[in-house]
């Protein structure tokens, strides 16, 4: 090397060739340029020309000049000059680079390398051997060994393909394979190091304050670390709570933290970013947080989370189904509307599972038209319709069927349980009773459940008994103490029916206010993954499909990254053989991620005393002018080629654009402006035809019964039936009016195939053995009727002793065919203390044209519709007692004759139709004085 002052030259003897330029002088100087061509003019303008010979013989000085300054600069630039070149370290003995290669050393890699890369120059220049060591683990998943001795210009390019590793550094290996392997007896280590401690924190910094110590041995050592701002950057798995999902950055704590701002990116499979949020970290702050704010439906296509400014395996977060809030349906079986929330059968489900899954309420078709992974029936006794077939389709498929108990599936069900059910429910003070409350047992180990705590303090007075079955012990998730089942599931297909035999509310245990019961539905919400409970699923092994490296970049698995049990994913280190990344199928797949909950990086406590220290932004002062040289020389070459061909006259001219151009976009301006005003001379004549339509039947009958309060009656299909039940509605409605402030419609006939009848508050349902049985959709719109507030007067019109009973006459086994695919609540006869007694008249029977006869309604209204029965049942025939004409004539004589009977049986019809439109209200203890005054005149 040849120095001068602050200028070296790595290849002196390139020098030599700047004695050529004389030579070049020489050889540019006699080299003429090229002759001019004369075009040869006419004859008249050639005898006026003025013969002139003024061809230079020789290059122009300043061009000249120009091309020596290139020859000078490109030889200059061969001979490697280095400003402030570094003084020769140490003797000249070989160079130890050791680089930490864990993903912590992401940030400022390339930094790094230029480091590496200067260090292994100056060693070139100084004619020194170099040895490369990392202390990461090999991605063979091989030990680690130590490298050869190689010159240091060799090494140049290998330390140049060095790429961070996705799993930490292991420097307690590499000091393990260093005292195996021979080094020379004297060099000089640097050290490139994250400055962190191995294994997050555990080993206090002993393994790097051992391998410094042990490097000692043999020279000086220099640790160049980052700066304490520069640390790497943890990205934790995000948190779902109540207040919906944050996200936490943390970063090495120790040195002084300034302020900074990071860029958190939320990313599809795909690549499209979904949400992109600032996170602030304040001075001296180790950890920073945001807010996811995604709707369920973009936050379900969520799979990625990465730190935009600092890219590295810690700091992206892979989200498997695990993370997405699965679609959950909630049905009911009582009313839809309610007044009381804290009674609802569905508010507790949606106040536990409404932080973990994407919540949908609707009719079980409704449900099933959609993607959903969990349907949950509370208290719904019978799945009406064709539902039930597309549900067991969709269980057969991997769905998940969770139902609850209650006063409806205790008095009748369905088939569609994971156990036969006893008739009644087990209850306090019933023949099957318990002395006090049951506590809940000891969960089965077999059980989703088992590991679960908070339910010691659960207690259930009622519940639904399931029938004694050989496999009811493995059927059983759940049991109270005395050993009766509480939670009963089966496998259907690939899914699950789950049956919790007590409510989903508070009307039956307490159940729904612990803890215990956020954590049983998120459980029973991961089986819908896929996440078995016990059994072999849990030991398969995923296969890798794709993996991480220490950029945080997903790359194909190399053929040491093996498969990973499921059971140890959760707990399992990424390593060589198991990087961290996705694994298992591609339509159940599983992640891997590099930072955990827990994972806190720690900052090197303590060095030897002996190590030199450096800063990482302390680069060297050394400045390699070829590239500016080279760069420099390359640009004049140009310009002189250029220049060469100016004085040739081979340069084209250049033109001015043509006003074409501007044409052109007028003309197809002007067109696109006639185009949009034809356009809009179209929409006129479309809306003109929209007007001109009429409405349909079924809009026709909606305004009809919506516009207007009208009783209505479902069309049987019989004249003299339908006439007598719009004659008995005429007739109730003009009592109504004169003796009330009720002040109805004409009555209207319903299609319960075709109408809506949701607009409606009151339906009269007469029964006609010759009554075809109900469509799919008519039992739908029925049942969403009498979920909705609506009420219907079941009328079998044969003086039955009631629809429930033994030998049952046609219309009443009609009626039973009727009802047996509707989710019906549980019936009881009127009591002496209900509200249909006492709306508008005191009432003890409610006759109609017979009398006599039981009249049933729902058993528990509670506080749905206001305490309104949504049903109904008699078989009075009050629609021929209420029948007159439009002169005010009965139609039809009672029986027996007595025109006090049909005045009751007015009044019956006044009480139910102000009970079905004002509510309970007169079950209020303010109305007792009053109503015991009536009474007693």
């Amino acid at each position: 090397m040849l120095t001068l002052g602050s200028l070296a030259f790595a290849t002196p003897w390139a020098l030599v060739a700047l004695a050529a330029l004389p030579v070049l002088w020489w050889l540019l100087r006699i080299t003429p340029p090229q002759p001019k061509d004369i075009t040869f003019p006419p004859l008249r303008l050639l005898l006026m020309l003025q013969p002139r010979e003024e061809t230079p013989a020789h290059t122009p000085l300043w061009l000249l000049l120009l091309r020596l300054l290139i020859a000078a600069l490109a030889i200059i630039a061969l001979a490697g000059p280095v400003l402030n070149p570094q003084p020769a370290q140490h003797g000249g003995g070989p160079l130890i680079l050791v680089i930490d290669d864990g993903w912590t050393a992401a940030p400022r890699w390339r930094e790094r390398l230029a480091h590496a890369d200067d260090l292994l120059t100056q060693a070139a220049r100084e004619g020194r051997s170099a040895l490369l060591l990392t202390t990461a683990a090999p991605a063979s998943g091989d030990a680690m060994q130590a490298g050869q001795l190689m010159p240091a210009d060799d090494l140049r390019p290998v330390v140049a393909a060095l790429e961070p590793k996705a799993w930490r550094s292991d420097r307690a290996a590499l000091l393990q394979a260093l005292q195996k392997a021979r080094l020379p007896e004297h060099a000089e280590t640097v050290w490139l190091t994250d400055d962190l401690q191995d294994n997050s924190g555990r080993d206090s910094g002993e393994s790097a304050y051992t391998l410094a110590e042990w490097l000692l041995r043999l020279g000086p050592v220099t640790v160049i670390a980052p700066p304490a701002g520069d640390r790497p950057i943890t990205l934790l798995p995000p948190v779902t709570n109540a207040q919906g999902d944050s996200v936490t950055v943390r970063r090495p704590a120790g040195g002084s933290l300034p302020p900074r701002n990071l860029t958190l990116r939320a990313v599809t499979d795909q690549g499209r970013i979904l949400q992109r949020d600032t996170l602030s970290f304040a001075s001296g702050a180790e950890t920073a947080a945001v807010k996811l704010d995604l709707p369920s439906e973009l936050r379900n296509q969520l799979s990625r989370l990465e730190i935009e400014e600092q890219p590295s395996a810690g700091s992206v977060q892979l989200l498997d189904d695990r993370w997405r809030r699965r679609p959950v349906g909630l049905v009911a079986g009582g009313a839809i509307e309610t007044r009381q929330p804290l009674l609802d059968d569905l508010f507790y489900l949606q106040r536990a599972l409404n932080p973990y899954a994407e919540l949908r309420t609707g009719s079980i078709s409704d449900l099933l038209q959609r993607d959903i992974s969990v349907i949950v029936l509370a208290d719904v006794a019978q799945v009406i319709g064709s539902d039930e077939k597309p549900l067991r389709d969709w269980l057969d498929r991997g769905g998940v069927l969770l139902r609850f108990g209650g006063p409806r599936m205790a008095e009748a069900s369905d088939d569609l349980l994971p156990v036969h059910l006893r008739r009644g429910a087990r209850q306090l003070g019933s023949a099957l009773s318990w002395t006090q409350p049951q506590h809940l047992g000891p969960i089965p180990e077999t059980s989703p459940f088992y590991g679960l705590a908070g339910g010691d303090e659960i207690t259930v007075s009622r519940q639904v008994l399931a029938e004694p079955d050989e496999r009811l012990g493995e059927k059983t998730w759940l049991r109270l103490q005395d050993g009766t089942p509480l939670v009963t599931a089966d496998r259907r297909g690939k899914g699950w029916l789950i049956l919790v035999h007590t409510t989903a509310n508070t009307l039956w245990s307490d159940l729904a206010l612990s803890g215990f019961y956020v954590s049983m539905l998120r459980k029973v919400i991961d089986l819908s993954q896929g996440v078995a409970a016990a059994g072999a699923d849990a030991e398969a092994p995923l296969p890798p499909l794709a993996v991480l490296d220490g950029f945080g970049r997903s790359v194909q698995p190399g053929p040491a990254v093996q498969p990973v049990p499921a059971r140890e994913l959760a707990t399992l280190q990424p390593a060589p053989r198991h990087p961290s990344g996705w694994y298992g199928r591609l339509d159940a797949r599983r992640a891997l991620n590099t930072v955990a909950a827990n994972t806190v990086l720690m900052p090197v406590t303590r060095w030897p005393a002996d190590v030199q220290l450096r800063d990482l932004d302390q680069q060297s002062q050394e400045i390699r002018l070829l590239p500016p040289l080279l760069t420099t020389a390359l640009l004049l070459f140009l310009a002189d080629w250029l220049i060469g061909l100016a004085l040739r006259g081979l340069l084209p001219r250049i033109r001015r654009p043509a006003t074409a151009v501007f044409a052109l976009a007028a003309v197809l301006l002007g067109a696109a402006i006639a185009g949009n005003a034809q356009a809009q001379q179209a929409p006129p004549q479309n809306q003109q035809r929209r007007g001109a339509a009429t409405l349909s039947a079924g809009d026709e009958f909606a305004m009809k019964a919506s516009l207007d309060l009208r009783l209505a009656f479902v069309v049987t299909g019989q004249p003299d039936i339908d006439q007598m039940s719009r004659a008995g509605l005429y007739g109730l409605t003009e009592v109504l009016y004169r003796r009330t402030s009720i002040e109805a419609a004409e009555p209207i006939g319903v299609n319960l195939e075709s109408d809506d009848i949701s607009v409606l508050p009151f339906l009269y349902w007469p029964i006609a053995p010759t009554q075809p049985q109900l469509s799919d959709a008519a039992l739908r719109r029925v049942d969403q009727f009498m979920k909705t507030g609506g009420m219907i007067l079941f009328d079998t019109r044969d003086q039955a002793n009631g629809f429930s009973g033994t030998a049952a006459s046609p219309n009443t086994e009609k009626l039973r065919q009727l009802l047996a695919k509707l989710d019906i609540p549980p019936l009881m006869p009127v009591p002496n203390d209900h509200v249909l007694t006492k709306a508008f008249y005191l009432l003890q029977d409610f006759p109609g044209r017979y009398a006599g006869g039981t009249v049933w309604v729902e058993r528990n209204p509670g506080g749905d519709k206001d305490g309104v029965t949504s049903m109904v049942v008699g078989s009075h025939d009050w629609a021929a007692a209420w029948a007159m004409d439009p002169g005010g004539r009965p139609l039809a004589a009672t029986i027996p004759n007595n025109p006090r009977q049909r005045e009751y049986a007015y009044r019956f019809g006044v009480n139910l139709l102000m009970y079905t439109l004002t509510g309970n209200y007169k079950a209020d203890q303010v109305h007792v004085p009053a109503l015991l005054e009536r009474l007693g005149q």
